[in-house]
C-alpha cells in the first residue's frame, strides 16, 4: 500500500499547529524553471524572504514516494542537483507515490497538497492556462481544473505571457475562480507589468485580501482558488517590445519543429530566456520575489 501521509517538516508543523502564517512554495522551478547552481541559491532566498515577511515556507515535493511539506536543506539540495528529478502535476501525485519516485511539483500538485496540509496560501510566478490555438490543439493547463476545486489563495504574476491570456482569464470565469489584481486594475503579465486586460477587483493591501478569504469562508459553498494577480514592477518587467518580438519568433520556430503538448511550454520560455540573453528569467525572477513577500504578509494578516 503506497505511504500517502503528508511528510510536514517539523517548522511546518510547530507553524500550523500554533496557527501561525505559512506560505506554500511550489519546487518545479528550483528543478526545471532555472539553471544550477543558481536554483538552488534562489530556493534558498524564496525561503528566507518568507521568513522576513514573519512567516514560514512550505516548499513542497515528492521525495522517493512520500509527499513533502517543507524541505530541509538536504531535500532542498536534492531538488537542485539531482538530474532525475521529475515533473509532476495533480494527476502524477497517485502513480508517484505507488511507485516511490522522486519528483518537484508543478501549480497544480502543489496546490493540492498544501491544501490538504491545512496550508491557506501559495505562492508562485505565473499560472497556467489556456494555450494559444486551444480550438486546434485543446490544450489547456491541469493548474485551471485543480484551482477551481481547491480552496487555496495563489499569489502570482498572472499566467505565463506565452499562453492564450484572455482565454484563460474567460475560462477562470466559467470555472468560478475569483480574481483580484493586487494593486492594480488590469491582470498582470507575467514577463510584463500589465497584459492590458482589466480586472473586475482591485485590493491594495495584505489585510483586504485577508479580508476576502474570509468572506469565502463564511459563504461556504464549492471550495474554489482566490487568484491574486500581483504585477511585476515596471522597471524589472521585460522590455515590452522586446517581449512581443521574441515570442511571435519563439511561437513560429514552435509550430515549425511540431512541438506540442506538455513540451510547448519549456520549450518556448527557454527560447525566450536565450534570446533575450536571460533578461526574460530575471523579470521572472523579480515577480516570484515580490509575490513571496506578498504572499507572506496575507498569511500573517489572516
Amino acid at each position: 500500500m503506497p505511504e500517502t501521509t503528508l511528510m510536514l517538516s517539523e517548522e511546518v508543523r510547530e507553524a500550523l499547529d500554533a496557527r501561525r502564517p505559512v506560505v506554500a512554495l511550489e519546487s518545479t522551478i528550483i528543478a526545471h524553471g532555472l539553471p544550477r547552481p543558481r536554483n538552488l541559491a534562489v530556493a534558498e532566498e524564496l525561503e528566507t524572504l518568507v521568513r522576513g515577511a514573519g512567516a514560514v515556507p512550505a516548499t513542497i515535493a515528492v521525495l522517493d514516494g512520500r509527499p513533502h511539506v517543507g524541505l530541509d536543506k538536504a531535500g532542498l539540495e536534492r531538488i537542485a542537483t539531482d538530474p532525475g528529478m521529475r515533473k509532476f502535476g495533480h494527476r502524477d501525485l497517485a502513480p508517484a507515490l505507488a511507485a516511490g519516485a522522486s519528483g518537484a511539483t508543478t501549480v497544480s500538485a502543489t496546490a493540492f497538497l498544501a491544501a490538504r496540509a491545512g496550508i491557506r496560501v501559495f505562492a508562485t510566478g505565473g499560472l497556467g492556462g489556456v494555450h494559444r490555438e486551444w480550438t486546434v490543439t485543446q490544450d489547456e493547463s491541469a493548474d485551471l481544473r485543480l484551482l477551481a476545486r481547491t480552496g487555496i489563495t495563489v499569489v502570482c504574476a498572472g499566467v505565463k505571457s506565452i499562453l492564450d491570456v484572455p482565454a484563460t482569464l474567460q475560462r477562470l470565469e466559467t470555472l468560478g475562480v475569483a480574481v483580484l489584481g493586487y494593486g492594480t486594475g488590469h491582470f498582470p503579465g507575467f514577463y510584463l507589468s500589465s497584459s492590458g486586460l482589466p480586472v473586475d477587483w482591485t485590493v491594495r493591501t495584505p489585510e483586504e485580501v485577508a479580508d476576502v478569504m474570509r468572506a469565502q469562508d463564511a459563504l461556504g459553498g464549492p471550495e474554489t482558488a482566490l487568484i491574486v494577480g500581483r504585477p511585476v514592477a515596471e522597471d524589472e518587467q521585460l522590455n515590452p517590445d522586446l517581449h512581443d518580438r521574441v515570442l511571435a519568433e519563439a511561437l513560429d520556430e514552435c509550430r515549425e519543429r511540431g512541438i506540442g503538448g506538455q513540451a510547448v511550454t519549456p520549450f518556448l520560455l527557454d527560447f525566450l530566456m536565450k534570446r533575450t540573453g536571460g533578461a526574460s528569467l530575471e523579470a521572472n525572477l523579480a515577480a516570484v520575489r515580490g509575490n513571496v513577500r506578498l504572499a507572506a504578509r496575507i498569511a500573517a494578516a489572516l
